[in-house]
């Protein structure tokens, strides 16, 4: 009658990390997933800046601050062990002005609290890290790192066991006492026990195909990067304090682990759920989030945040600017425009930005509804928690 025991809906990290962790904690279960891509990771997942957070951001006791921690000494030991391109290469979180001074003190602690080691520095030894950037004061977070995590996710796919359907987009969920059937777009029919949602940018509207009221929509944001011309003015990773009003950590310089420096993102509201330009419009996505009460509370209460980040993505002037706070000797010149990304922001009814990982559940489904950044450094103990709740509704 079934299918497979646990289907479950998106191919980007987390799902497919709930895949891997699916097959290891019950070995035999049948697990299918289902991708409308033509390959795994082709959104949020291979579209980010490859770092793996150390967790220092986080509220102490959540749930993005304990995966954090946990995941990324997992992610370098996964990466160790299928010799997946990586490297440990800390980072530096600079203030540039006095007064973040008090928001990159409340950072240490926060760190602390989190079981974080981390370092202060001030002006002359972030010159010992960094010669051409200029501070205030820093922090150094040695914990902190890059990969590839599309690598990741292939390895993830391959080593899960399971079965993977590509070019598959659901259309719809008939969910039923006994488990649940769901249709793809080119008539494919899957049944499974249980169902588990890791669709991302598309997660809210998966869990409405199921016939559950998420109480939140996803509201895509997207990051635009430029990358260095010249790789060598940066040794690493370099981040402002970041604001804890908002989600988003800055414009930040990051060394991938292909040698070049990606500077962003920014964060702009995008018109589409994969809106990766301005001039990527699907007018019926574009209604659902204007409809959405949550998106015109966020533009009331951060219009000015989101004023200059619309100047620095139409402006590249304005952009330069904004990096030569750390990096005072970039031109505009330097930079050279990169591959965007789109973030999936749950938003809630009243307008509240989702600060931690959301994972809700139903009868015979799990959905995962908030798993921005730092979801893809988290993806291992996120992917173990998902399929724990799967596997208790078997």
């Amino acid at each position: 009658m079934f299918d497979c025991d646990v289907l479950v809906i998106g191919g980007g990290i987390v799902g497919l990390s709930t895949a891997y962790a699916l097959t290891r904690a019950a070995p035999g279960t049948r697990v299918t997933v289902l991708e409308k891509e033509h390959a795994p990771a082709r959104h949020q997942t291979g579209r980010n800046s490859g770092v793996i957070h150390s967790g220092i951001y986080y509220r102490p006791g959540s749930l993005k601050a304990r995966f954090a921690v946990e995941g990324a000494a997992e992610m370098v030991k996964f990466c160790a062990e299928w010799d997946i391109p990586h490297e440990v290469t800390g980072k530096l979180v600079v203030a540039t002005s006095r007064d973040e001074l008090p928001r990159l003190h409340a950072l240490v602690q926060r760190g602390r609290e989190n079981g974080i080691p981390v370092r202060e520095l001030g002006p002359a030894q972030i010159s010992e890290y960094e010669p051409r950037v200029r501070g205030l004061a820093a922090i150094h977070v040695g914990t902190t790192g890059i990969c590839d995590y599309t690598a990741v996710a292939k390895q993830l796919a391959d080593a899960s066991g399971a079965r993977i359907h590509y070019g598959a987009d659901v259309t719809v969920i008939d969910r039923r006492p006994w488990g649940v059937a769901v249709r793809t777009a080119d008539g494919r029919v899957v049944r499974a026990r249980v169902l588990v949602n890791c669709a991302g940018l598309h997660c809210d509207r998966i869990a409405r195909l199921a016939g559950d009221d998420p109480g939140m929509r996803i509201v895509p944001f997207r990051g635009e990067y430029y990358e260095l011309a010249d790789p060598s003015l940066v040794r690493g990773l370099v981040y402002p304090v970041p604001d804890p009003a908002f989600p988003f950590l800055g414009v930040h310089l990051t060394r991938g682990i292909d040698g070049g420096v990606h500077i962003g993102p920014n964060a702009v509201p995008a018109l589409a759920r994969e809106g990766y330009g301005w001039s990527v419009v699907r007018p019926r996505e574009l209604g659902a989030t204007l409809a959405w009460p949550g998106s015109w509370a966020i533009a009331r209460a951060h219009w000015r945040y989101g004023a200059g980040e619309l100047r620095r993505s139409v402006s590249k002037r304005a952009f330069t600017e904004a990096v030569r706070r750390l990096l005072p000797v970039v031109e505009e010149s330097d930079l050279r425009r990169a591959a965007p990304g789109v973030r999936a922001q749950a938003v809630l009814r009243d307008g509240t930005l989702v600060d931690d990982f959301l994972i809700r559940e139903a009868a015979r489904t799990v959905h995962v509804l908030n798993a921005p950044s730092p979801a893809a450094t988290a993806s291992l103990p996120i992917g173990r928690e998902v399929a724990r709740r799967a596997l208790e509704r078997l």
